[in-house]
């Protein structure tokens, strides 16, 4: 995936950089659904989103937020109630979104209203653009940014920028769609099997363990079924993450490095937070210097990991190879 901004996307962006100290805007600001900002450039365009097409982030939920995007591509707006002008990308990002039949999640930050997720996504905003400005927006599969585009962007620009989103996504097995209303004109053959479909329900609703059941018995019907074998891995790790406290498995971790199950459980979180060469590279490093029962149970839930991640992805072509040579 690559980084498709254009330079007149700068326009209307604002430079968080040297905000050192934030204070909380009141409710009326912070709190406000991000479809409904008054005097929003397009807020007369909300009545064609969808509910549920966005999510505003806040640090309680952002973690959630970024487990939805293992089955379905996500879009991350970052904007700043303290700048009102960087609101008028999500509008934009939203209509385009609201086209695309449920294949995309929009999450929205507010930078301003809530200064924790400025200091978690400023080190990233460094990196994709060289400073942390806002609005910029990013692209979500398996919960890992892909830069997008900083700054403002037409909904050309937003478009096109999808697109290559929704190609990456279907490469790496994400092809799983919101339950919005239906689309006017939608293709009734692009529809998703129907064990598919009720896995996907299942993980909207939070039953994981009916959507494993499902993509078990589409397996069941098609041992070939791939879309359902990745789907149960993913859906599987999200089981295994469910209610982990991550400060507490990234201290077990470190307190002793050796320790293979503290070091599959922060794997899991790695992988889920969108960190997946860090977890293999955790995972490898137990198989070269472990032996046993430790040495295989690194071994195989690193397959496991391979299989969330999917057999197309280059990382995971990348750890196999290393896997190997790890074992001989």
């Amino acid at each position: 995936m690559t980084q498709t901004p254009d330079p007149a996307g700068t326009r209307g962006a604002v430079d968080l950089s040297a905000v050192t100290a934030m204070t909380t805007p009141g409710a009326a600001t912070a709190g406000a659904p991000p479809a409904a900002a008054a005097g929003a450039p397009g807020a007369g365009a909300p009545a064609a989103v969808p509910e549920g097409l966005v999510v505003e982030v806040t640090p309680e939920n952002l973690q959630q937020a970024l487990t939805r995007t293992v089955q379905v591509a996500g879009l991350l707006v970052l904007w700043s109630s303290g700048h009102p002008q960087t609101r008028q990308l999500l509008d934009t990002v939203a209509r385009v979104a609201a086209r695309q039949d449920g294949r995309v999640l929009v999450l929205t930050a507010d930078l301003t209203g809530h200064p924790e997720l400025l200091q978690a996504f400023q080190p990233l905003l460094v990196q994709a653009f060289g400073q942390a400005t806002v609005p910029a927006t990013f692209g979500l599969l398996q919960g890992q940014p892909v830069p997008l585009f900083p700054g403002v962007a037409d909904e050309q620009q937003v478009g096109q920028a999808v697109e290559q989103l929704l190609q990456a996504a279907v490469q790496n097995g994400i092809t799983g769609r919101l339950d919005l209303a239906p689309v006017e004109g939608e293709d009734e053959d692009e529809e998703l099997p129907p064990l598919h479909q009720a896995a996907y329900d299942a993980i909207e609703r939070g039953d994981l363990a009916a959507a494993a059941t499902a993509y078990e018995q589409a397996l069941a019907a098609n041992e070939k079924d791939e879309d359902a074998r990745l789907g149960l891995a993913q859906v599987r790790l999200m089981q295994r993450t469910e209610g982990v406290d991550l400060t507490a498995a990234r201290a077990a971790a470190a307190a002793d490095p050796a320790d293979v199950e503290a070091a599959v459980v922060v794997a899991d979180l790695d992988v889920l937070g969108g960190h997946v060469e860090d977890a293999f590279a955790r995972l490898l490093d137990l198989v070269r210097t472990s032996a046993g029962e430790e040495r295989e149970r690194a071994r195989t839930h690193l397959l496991e990991l391979f299989a969330v991640v999917g057999a197309q992805d280059e990382r995971v072509r990348k750890g196999r190879t290393a896997l190997m040579s790890a074992l001989f």
